[in-house]
C-alpha cells in the first residue's frame, strides 16, 4: 500500500475539506538529506526539527537521487507531515555557455541547475532515462573520487602520516551519493583525531592549504572548518582542485526528459539577487528570463529565500506566480551548517504573508500533481511538460484538501501557522 492509497478520492476531497483549514501552513519545499550530503544527520531529525517549527509541508531534493523517497514518505506521515518528491540536477546548456551567460551557477557559463518537483512515488523511471540517470551519479562520484587522490597525494608529499580513504568515506558518511562536502567533512574528522591540540591542527592546515594561504576558522565550529577546507583545498586555485568531466552534466533538455520521465515537473531554481544586489546574465532581466524559461518547457520556479532580499522576492515570486508558474521555497540544507527548517528572507527577515501564500499555492499543486500522477496517470503537466495553467487554482484547491488531509491530525503546536 502506497500513501496515496490511503487518501480518499478525489471526489470526496474536494467535497469534505477539512473543518479547520484557517491560516496558512508553513512550507519547506527544498532539503538536501543524507541520501547527498546534508546539514541533517538522518531524516527523523529533519522531520523532527520540521515537527518543532511548525513546518507542515517538506520536500525533500537530494541530488541526483530518489533513493530516499521511501524513508521520507514513512518518516512524514509518522509525524502528520505532507512529503513532497523532488530532485535536482546539475545540467548545462551549451548555447547559454557559447554566449558566456551565466545563468544560475555565478561562476560557470551555461551551467544550470535543474530541480525536479513531485516525482512519482513509488519511483520506477524507466529505460533509457533510469541509466542516464545512474551515469550521472556516477560519473559525480568519480571526480570526487579523483578528488580524493589528490588530497592523499598532498597528504603524502607533506608527510602528514595519514590519508583518506574513498572506500570509508562512501561507506560511512554517505548513503552512495558522495560529494566533495564528504570529503571536506572527512579530512576534518581525520585531522582533529591525528592533531587534538589546536595550535597542531592550525599548522597542518596552513600547511595542507598552501603558502600564503592562512587557517582562519574558529576550530570549534566544524561548519565553517568544512567550508574552508572545500574553499582553500578543494575548488578552483585549491592544490586539490580536479576539473569536472563534461560527462557528469546532461544537457538541459535531457535532465528535462528524465525528470518528466520520472513523473516530476521540471523546475528552475533562481539564484535571483546576492548580497551585493547583482544578478546574473539570465536572470537580470526577469521578464525575458520568464519567457526564455516557457520556450524551454520550464513552468516551476524555486527560491531559497535566505540568499535573496525581501524586495527582490516579492517581485520575483510574485511576477512569476501571475506569469502562471509554480512557485516554491526551500532552504536547502546542503551545506554543514545548520539552519532553521522554517524559511526567511536574508537576515532572518520573516516572510510575508503573500510570499507564504505563494509557497503555500505551489507546494499545493505538487500534491495534487504527485496524487493524480499516482492515482489517474497524469498530473499537472503532460508528458511534454506543459501545463494546463487555466487549471491551477483546481490543483490548488485539490492539493490544500489533500495536505489538510494529512496535518488535520498533527498534535497542536504553538508553532504551526505562524510565519
Amino acid at each position: 500500500m502506497t500513501i496515496w492509497d490511503r487518501m480518499p478520492s478525489k471526489e470526496t476531497l474536494l467535497k469534505e475539506l477539512p473543518g479547520n483549514n484557517t491560516g496558512i501552513p508553513k512550507v519547506n519545499a527544498h532539503m538536501h538529506t543524507p541520501y547527498s550530503f546534508s546539514a541533517f544527520n538522518n531524516i527523523p531529525q529533519a522531520l523532527n526539527m520540521a515537527v518543532e517549527e511548525g513546518v507542515s509541508v517538506v520536500g525533500i531534493n537530494d541530488f541526483y537521487s530518489t533513493d530516499g523517497y521511501e524513508e521520507w514518505a514513512n518518516e512524514c506521515l509518522k509525524r502528520n507531515l505532507f512529503p513532497l518528491f523532488n530532485i535536482e540536477f546539475i545540467s548545462l546548456n551549451k548555447e547559454d555557455q557559447a554566449n558566456s551567460i551565466r545563468v544560475n551557477d555565478p561562476k560557470n557559463p551555461g551551467r544550470t541547475y535543474l530541480s525536479g518537483k513531485g516525482l512519482a512515488f513509488p519511483q520506477n523511471l524507466r529505460e533509457p532515462y533510469l541509466s542516464q540517470l545512474l551515469d550521472v551519479k556516477r560519473e559525480s562520484n568519480l571526480y570526487v573520487a579523483k578528488m580524493c587522490g589528490k588530497i592523499n597525494e598532498i597528504l603524502q608529499s607533506i608527510g602528514a602520516g595519514f590519508e583518506l580513504s574513498y572506500q570509508e568515506i562512501e561507506l560511512t558518511l554517505t548513503r552512495g551519493n558522495v560529494r566533495e562536502r564528504h570529503l571536506a567533512r572527512a579530512l576534518r574528522e581525520k585531522v582533529s583525531r591525528e592533531f587534538p591540540g589546536a595550535d597542531e591542527q592550525k599548522a597542518f592546515y596552513g600547511k595542507l592549504f598552501g603558502e600564503g594561504k592562512e587557517f582562519k576558522s574558529p576550530l570549534n565550529d566544524c561548519a565553517a572548518v568544512e567550508n574552508e577546507i572545500r574553499g582553500s583545498l578543494l575548488k578552483a586555485g585549491g592544490a586539490a582542485f580536479v576539473p569536472e568531466n563534461p560527462k557528469a552534466f546532461l544537457e538541459m533538455e535531457a535532465v528535462r526528459q528524465v525528470i518528466l520521465k520520472a513523473g516530476g515537473i521540471p523546475t528552475y531554481p533562481f539564484l535571483a539577487d546576492d548580497a551585493t544586489g547583482n544578478f546574473t546574465n539570465f536572470e537580470e532581466d526577469l521578464g525575458k528570463a520568464t519567457e526564455i524559461l516557457k520556450a524551454r518547457g520550464i513552468y516551476s520556479a524555486e527560491f531559497i529565500p535566505s540568499r535573496n532580499s525581501p524586495e527582490v522576492l516579492e517581485k520575483y515570486a510574485g511576477y512569476l506566480y501571475n506569469a502562471g508558474f509554480i512557485v516554491t521555497f526551500g532552504s536547502e540544507h546542503n551545506t554543514p551548517a545548520m539552519e532553521p527548517i522554517t524559511l526567511y528572507a536574508r537576515n532572518k527577515t520573516q516572510l510575508s504573508e503573500r510570499l507564504m501564500e505563494i509557497n503555500y499555492k505551489g507546494a499545493s499543486v505538487i500534491a495534487a500533481h504527485q496524487y493524480l500522477y499516482a492515482t489517474e496517470g497524469e498530473g499537472y503537466v503532460d508528458e511534454d511538460g506543459k501545463p494546463c495553467m487555466e487549471t491551477r487554482g483546481q490543483y490548488e484547491k485539490l492539493g490544500d484538501a489533500l495536505i489538510r488531509q494529512v496535518i488535520k491530525k498533527a498534535p497542536s503546536n504553538p508553532a504551526r501557522g505562524k510565519n
